[in-house]
Parts: structure tokens; C-alpha cells; sequence
């Protein structure tokens, strides 16, 4: 009897405490903060695994609204908390309108990357534009920038299946960071491979707005572009310009769809590249809250695993051996500087 009055009593213990626990959860205030994202980054933030994170551990949860780097800048900032862009140059513009913003941290960064079909990229490795090293592909971007800058066509490189001249689909420079980050690079590259600055901007900017006139209608999203690409095939987009991070976490969310397409999907490293350094800015002291939450060593972790961004403010080695994509430097090497903000003001009025 006093046996089954111990136990009855510990099972009371049990009840409460599991209820008292319950009570405390239901006491912590959850705090909700709402800003602006490019759209690279939303498979990211609505991870279960990183929510759940974020809920448990720093009592918050992340909203946003979707906006390219430099729209998100000039957006009605009414009732946000946070910015995340994907660029220096956003920072800089945001710096430009409202002064210095209550703290600006980089969180991850990426760099810019061609993706392409395997027979453009033999057609091209035949041409010398792209050579691949240890596995991985890569594009002299001058000689590439060349060949589009002399009207050559896919039929001149041995792909007569393919219509037009050789471009490079890309977003919108005047309002989306890859396509702002592409449009630097080929200016740097009409500038005979040195940074643009102010002196040679005047001199690049009428080279530069020949190259994207011919572009016709560009997304104003990364991952709408990439997913058009992905979508419509060699015919309609042999290339394109994006971001490293996107086919590495469409392998990882779409295993399925990846191993259907692994073998005629290529990602090309342009040598040299540069890097999106994806910045978030708090606007207010419940936005810097995201900060602290998104630098957790776990959502590090599982920013790369997951969604492909290079954790760390260098160029560190990353572990790519499990990665589901082939083809992945551990390192990216090659890397050239951004023109500074007033020369890209320049370059993104002139396509505008």
C-alpha cells in the first residue's frame, strides 16, 4: 500500500511539473519581426528545422515580404524591422537615404555563378571560354564578354540549334542584386579586367547598355529567373546569371527533380567572380533580434547543408564532399572587387 501511495504520488509530481512546463511555455512571449528578403534567401527562412530554431531557442519568429536588393531600399518602410539584402551596394544606397542604419551585420555570403546545359558548356570548353579543373567548370569572363560583345552567335560556337547571339540572361540590374552584381563584372570585364571606377565608368557605361538591351525583358527576381530556367530549357535560356546557393538548395529541397536533371544542368564558376555578401540591416531594436538568432552556429550550419550559403565573412574552406551537387569548389578563388557604390549609382542609372 505505501508502495502504490509513493508511486501515486510521483505520478502527480510527473503531471504537474509537465503541466507547470506547459504553463511556462505558454508564458514566453514569442517576439515577430517583418522586413524586406530577396527571394534566394525565403527557402532559408522558411526552413522548419531553422523556425524551429529560432522559436525555441530565441522566442522568435521571422516574416517577411519579398524584394530585390535595391527595391527593398526605396520600399515604404512602415512597420519593418529589417532589410536583408544580398549586396554591399544595397547598404550603401539604404546609407545614402536614411544615414548610417542602426547596425549592419553580413550574415552569408555566395558568389555569383553562371548556370548552363552540358551542350553549351562542351561547346563551349571546345572554344576555350570555359575549361573545367578538378571537376569544376569555369568561364573567362573576358573572353566570354568578348564573344558577346562581337555579336557572335550559338550557331558560330557549333550549337546552330540555338537562336540568336550568345548572351547571358540576368535579373534586372536596376532592381535585383544578381543582375546589379552581373552588370559589375561585365563592366569590369569591358574595362579590361580592372575594377571599374569613376575615371572609366563613362567610357564602359555605352559598351555596357549595348550588352543589356539585348537582353529584352529580365525578371526582377533571382528565383524567378532561375526557376524560368530551370523550366524552359537550353532553347529558350542556354545561359544564365545567378547565385551559387540556388542549385545547390534546389538539389537538397528537390532531390527528385535533381536527379533528373543533374546530368544536363552545369554551374560555372566566372574567373574571375565576385560575391554577394547578404547583409542584414536592423531597422529598430526588435530587428537586431534577427541578427543574433540567424548567427546561432546551428543555422550556420544549416544555411550551407541546406541552402548553400557560405557561412563566415571569407573565403573559408567549406566541407562540399556531401554536398548533392557535383562540381563545387571548396574554395572560390578568382575573386575581384565590386566597383564602389558611386560608380555602380553610374551603371544602374544608365540601365535604367
Amino acid at each position: 500500500m505505501k508502495a502504490k501511495m509513493i508511486g501515486f504520488a510521483i505520478l502527480v509530481l510527473v503531471i504537474l511539473a509537465g503541466g507547470g512546463y506547459s504553463l511556462y511555455q505558454n508564458r514566453i512571449t514569442v517576439t515577430e519581426i517583418n522586413g524586406y528578403l530577396g527571394g534566394e534567401k525565403i527557402g532559408l527562412i522558411e526552413d522548419e528545422e531553422i523556425k524551429s530554431i529560432l522559436k525555441k531557442k530565441y522566442h522568435l519568429e521571422i516574416h517577411y515580404s519579398r524584394a530585390g536588393s535595391l527595391d527593398m531600399v526605396t520600399a515604404d518602410l512602415t512597420g519593418r524591422d529589417y532589410l536583408f539584402p544580398s549586396s554591399q551596394t544595397a547598404l550603401a544606397y539604404y546609407q545614402e537615404l536614411y544615414g548610417k542604419a542602426l547596425s549592419d551585420e553580413i550574415m552569408f555570403n555566395t558568389p555569383i555563378v553562371l548556370y548552363s546545359y552540358q551542350i553549351v558548356a562542351d561547346a563551349m570548353e571546345k572554344e576555350g571560354i570555359i575549361t573545367k579543373t578538378d571537376g569544376v567548370y569555369y568561364a573567362d569572363m573576358q573572353k566570354l564578354t568578348e564573344l558577346m560583345m562581337t555579336e557572335k552567335t550559338w550557331s558560330d560556337i557549333g550549337l546552330p540549334q540555338l537562336y540568336g547571339p550568345i548572351i547571358v540572361d540576368t535579373t534586372d540590374p536596376t532592381k535585383s542584386n544578381s543582375g546589379n552584381m552581373y552588370a559589375a563584372l561585365t563592366a569590369n570585364m569591358l574595362n579590361n579586367g580592372k575594377t571599374v571606377d569613376l575615371n572609366s565608368v563613362d567610357e564602359v557605361i555605352p559598351k555596357l547598355r549595348v550588352l543589356f538591351s539585348r537582353l529584352g525583358y529580365m525578371e526582377t527576381s533571382s528565383s524567378d529567373l532561375f526557376n524560368q530556367f530551370l523550366r524552359m530549357g537550353v532553347g529558350a535560356k542556354p545561359m544564365i546569371a545567378g547565385y551559387e546557393n540556388q542549385l545547390l538548395e534546389f538539389a537538397t529541397q528537390n532531390p527528385e527533380d535533381y536527379e533528373n536533371l543533374k546530368d544536363d544542368i552545369v554551374i560555372i564558376y566566372p574567373s574571375p567572380t565576385v560575391w554577394s555578401t547578404h547583409i542584414y540591416i536592423a531597422l529598430n531594436d526588435e530587428g537586431k533580434k534577427g541578427y543574433e538568432a540567424l548567427s546561432d552556429a546551428e543555422v550556420q550550419r544549416l544555411a550551407w547543408e541546406k541552402h548553400g550559403f557560405r557561412t563566415g565573412n571569407n573565403d573559408a574552406a567549406m566541407e562540399t564532399g556531401d554536398m548533392k551537387v557535383q562540381g563545387i569548389p571548396a574554395q572560390i578563388t578568382g575573386v575581384m572587387n565590386m566597383p564602389d557604390y558611386q560608380v555602380m549609382k553610374k551603371i544602374i542609372d544608365s540601365l535604367e
